[in-house]
């Protein structure tokens, strides 16, 4: 299973879409006094049973046209559950129009995927692109069709302009931004937490602490999914966000700071104060290194109160890995905000993916303008693990109360959110597994003592990735 926030890059024309100035104190006040509130509520938050007027049951909102004998073929790096719930969400498009859908899971970085694709002459007629320079890319390389009428339509119904202006280029619409992702929750196993006397922190400093104290009972505090870089290049990107502030963010997203700027000194050093203790990490850094996300997941929430570990980081779309265990989102698996570093805020970053139409088609603008109705996005987010930015999407649609009320922070919050700084690098740097970014966040995990080494190494990738 591959990331779902997705990990992306910016075209050569600097045009990045997810850098504009927004604020991210309002979504972390929303989470932490709205949804995650719900941590303190035990079995209160419990999964409830589907409305019968939420997703595919409701009465159609959307108009499609019939397409009989149409054959379309859909690409995302999905894979695993989330592959399977998106796959009901397209069986209810063929329901609707006729159309035969094929799902085509596509490898990373999707760009390239797609770019031998088109070579060959099969592009697919519509891609999930789970980075936010990859639809500049599918623009700049002349493979993107501009969205429709009718999808437009859907979006101007559905959506705040920041996520709309996520999906244009130059002026013009080319995406739909079908799921999001908010990418600053930390999960934690309830009875691991109890068993060690153990609350909730709420910042860094409290995060520490609750880490000796998880370790001293005999449960390691994190389990950190080394194997994927891209899940390291989400725990930098929180720490530096709170630690440096909004500003700083923007600017070293852009390149226009060098990675051996004192600010990400301060974030390595911090991140070096957990990644650095080896009884704090699930399997210490070797063991840290050789776990995918899935499993730093499902090992967090099996093993009753000792687990391999007590938490485990990653956004709203973990709860589809928790699925996989006999724990129950809102009872065994409950959540809080990233906490603030120093005297930063609570940090909030987001992700998410963008449906684009490769074909001319009427099918490929009928299932764009299907993936921006809140019809397709009920039926996903009644399976769980999934978070819509479509501000139309029912609440009662998500199946517990946490999502559900990490969904409405996310909608209440309108535009005020940071996207994935790694999002908005060049694909070479911020997205390609074994490289760049993800690896020389690796090797720190490997020696988390080495700050110098590893700025400079990552200063030396992003300097080749941007051409500066």
């Amino acid at each position: 299973m591959r990331r779902q926030h997705g990990t992306g890059h910016t075209g050569a024309n600097g045009e990045r879409q997810g850098s504009r100035r927004t604020r991210a104190h309002a979504w972390a006040a929303l989470l932490a006094t709205g949804a995650l509130a719900l941590t303190a509520c035990g079995s209160g938050g419990g999964d409830k049973e589907d409305p019968p007027a939420a997703g595919a049951s409701a009465s159609p909102r959307v108009s499609l046209p019939q397409l009989t004998g149409e054959r379309l073929e859909v690409a995302a790096v999905w894979t695993g559950p989330e592959q399977a719930n998106f796959t009901k969400v397209l069986k209810e498009f063929e329901k609707r129009t006729g159309a035969s859908v094929t799902f085509v899971p596509a490898q990373d970085p999707i760009v390239t995927f797609l770019g031998t694709k088109v070579a060959g002459g099969q592009p697919p007629d519509v891609a999930l692109l789970p980075q936010v320079g990859a639809l500049v890319s599918a623009v700049q390389n002349k493979w993107a069709q501009p969205v429709g009428p009718e999808a437009r339509a859907e979006l101007e119904k559905n959506y705040s302009q920041g996520w709309k202006a996520l999906g244009a280029v130059g002026g013009t619409q080319y995406g739909v931004y079908y799921k999001a992702a908010n990418k600053s929750l930390i999960w934690y196993n309830a009875k691991a937490f109890e068993a060690a006397g153990v609350q909730p922190p709420k910042t860094w400093k409290d995060l520490i602490a609750a880490a000796d104290t998880l370790s001293a009972s005999g449960t390691p505090a994190v389990s950190v999914a080394g194997a994927d870089g891209w899940t390291l290049t989400d725990w930098f990107e929180n720490v530096y966000l709170s630690q440096a502030g909004p500003e700083k963010y923007d600017k070293l997203a852009k390149h226009e700071i060098k990675w051996t700027d004192d600010s990400v000194k301060q974030a390595l050093t911090t991140l070096a104060e957990l990644f650095g203790r080896k009884d704090y990490l699930a399997g210490g850094q070797s063991g840290a290194l050789a776990t995918e996300f899935p499993k730093s997941v499902t090992q967090t929430f099996t093993g009753g109160d000792r687990p391999a570990a007590a938490m485990v980081f990653e956004g709203d779309f973990v709860a589809v890995n928790i699925a996989q265990t006999e724990a129950k989102v809102g009872k065994d698996a409950l959540v809080f905000p990233f906490p603030a570093v120093g005297s930063g805020k609570a940090p909030v970053v987001s992700g998410g993916d963008v449906a684009v139409a490769l074909k001319p088609s009427k099918g490929a603008q009928a299932l764009l303008t299907f993936l921006a109705s809140a019809d397709a996005a009920e039926i996903q987010a009644r399976e769980g693990g999934f978070i819509s930015p479509n501000k139309s999407v029912d609440p009662a649609a998500y199946p517990n109360d946490i999502q559900r009320g990490i969904a409405k922070a996310l909608i209440a919050a309108g535009d005020d959110f940071r996207f994935d700084m790694s999002d908005q690098a060049p694909a070479a740097f911020g997205g390609t597994p074994g490289a760049g970014e993800w690896k020389d966040l690796q090797d720190f995990l490997a020696n988390p003592s080495d700050v110098a080494g590893a700025q400079a190494k990552l200063e030396a990738d992003a300097a080749k990735a941007f051409g500066n």
